[in-house]
């Protein structure tokens, strides 16, 4: 294949150049233990304290609130498992049922260990009803863990809303942003929020390291224990390399929050302007105001969500059906099915999203071969008469 059109940053995204260049180091000359007394090791924890102050300062916090940990998916059972060991005495976990696996599987997971799980619908928009949330938090409830933005969809919560509801009842909440961070501005130090996840490859940094940030005060267990990285929080000797990414990820995401704004959202709306308008019973799936700017996610009724990615594929164009956790799934999207989104449709659901990296040129071309390939398909569906 000679030709690769990615639109599937919110599966994970190109590392930049300025990232791979700024890692390179610490993969080759500066390799040293950051814990060790000598001089050649100890150097690099300069890297890793920069490192953490560039994040910081992405998500608007203090730099002693970042703890570094391998993943997303990491950070989100850490904040979990960890609060629920700081409160053995409650006995209630809220979230949603639009949730990454990430968060909805050890919930589950609890579930069947005696917790109770509360999974909060949404409406046809992908919005959680905010009533039906502060009715549920109680004093048994331990933690509140509601995403920012749906990866499917780009669907943006009223995060600041939930946590302040959260936060006035005394309980903790934490929040995924791993689609979040990166793409829209944060300011956690004038926010609710107690915890919150990202990862490094969702933001242009390689995959293998996230972060969980926790504010201070916040009651919380360590979740790896060995030694005294991560202020005790995660031991193990840390992925220096990884880090440094990622801070450099965060330099340059800082840089470029307006592009991700302006112009990748103006190509997003041509995306998905012109497939609305060009192919047949095509539906726009979420909240069309209150979402990411890179990301559309739309239903192609009477057709197969995966036979519109194989065929995307043999153009070279690169899409999602849903999350990249699920996407060996047969059944259709559960974020689809919990907004209600019609089976014909559900199945027939494509996300789009892209990066500072694409360019109006494949945005044209996916435009050209889109209505191509659904025709194609509902000549073959059972379903269109």
């Amino acid at each position: 294949m000679s030709r690769v059109i990615y639109f599937d940053n919110n599966a994970t995204t190109q590392v930049a150049p300025e990232v791979f260049e700024a890692m390179k180091p610490f993969l080759t000359e500066l390799y040293g233990n950051p814990s060790s007394m000598h001089t050649f090791g100890g150097q690099v924890e300069h890297y890793i304290r920069s490192s953490r102050e560039s994040v910081a300062k992405l998500i608007g916090c203090d730099s002693s609130e970042i703890i570094f940990t391998s993943c997303g998916t990491e950070s989100d059972n850490a904040a979990i498992k960890g609060v629920l060991a700081a409160y053995p005495e409650k006995k209630k976990i809220i979230t949603t049922r639009v949730e990454h696996p990430a968060v909805l599987a050890p919930c589950r997971e609890l579930q069947g260990l005696g917790y109770k799980v509360v999974e909060l619908g949404v409406d046809k928009d992908g919005q959680i009803n905010l009533d039906e949330l502060k009715a549920e938090v109680d004093d048994d409830t331990a933690i509140v863990t509601i995403m920012y933005a749906n990866n499917e969809t780009g669907v943006i919560f009223q995060i600041d809303k939930i946590a302040e509801i959260v936060k006035s009842k005394d309980v903790v909440f934490h929040t995924d942003a791993v689609q979040a961070v990166g793409k829209i501005p944060l300011n956690l130090d004038k926010s609710n929020i107690d915890l919150l996840s990202l990862s490094g490859h969702k933001l242009h940094a390689p995959k293998g390291v996230g972060v969980l940030y926790i504010k201070k005060g916040t009651r919380i267990s360590p979740f790896i224990i060995g030694g005294h990285q991560e202020r005790g929080r995660r031991a193990g000797t840390e992925n220096v390399a990884g880090i440094v990414a990622l801070g450099k990820a965060a330099e340059l995401a800082i840089e470029y929050m307006e592009e991700e704004n302006t112009k990748v959202k103006k190509l997003r709306d041509k995306l998905e302007n012109a497939l609305l308008k060009s192919c047949k019973d095509a539906k726009l799936n979420g909240d069309k105001i209150n979402r990411l700017p890179n990301t559309t996610n739309i239903s192609f009724e009477f057709i197969e969500g995966e036979a519109i990615l194989l065929l995307l594929n043999q153009f070279g164009i690169c899409a999602s059906s849903g999350s990249a956790c699920t996407s060996g799934a047969l059944e259709p999207s559960h974020v689809m099915r919990a907004m209600g989104v019609p089976f014909t449709a559900a199945h027939g659901s494509t996300r789009f999203s892209l990066s500072r990296y694409n360019t109006e040129e494949e945005v044209d071309f996916v435009i050209e071969k889109m209505p191509l390939i659904v025709n194609r398909l509902r000549e073959l569906s059972p379903f269109v008469k």
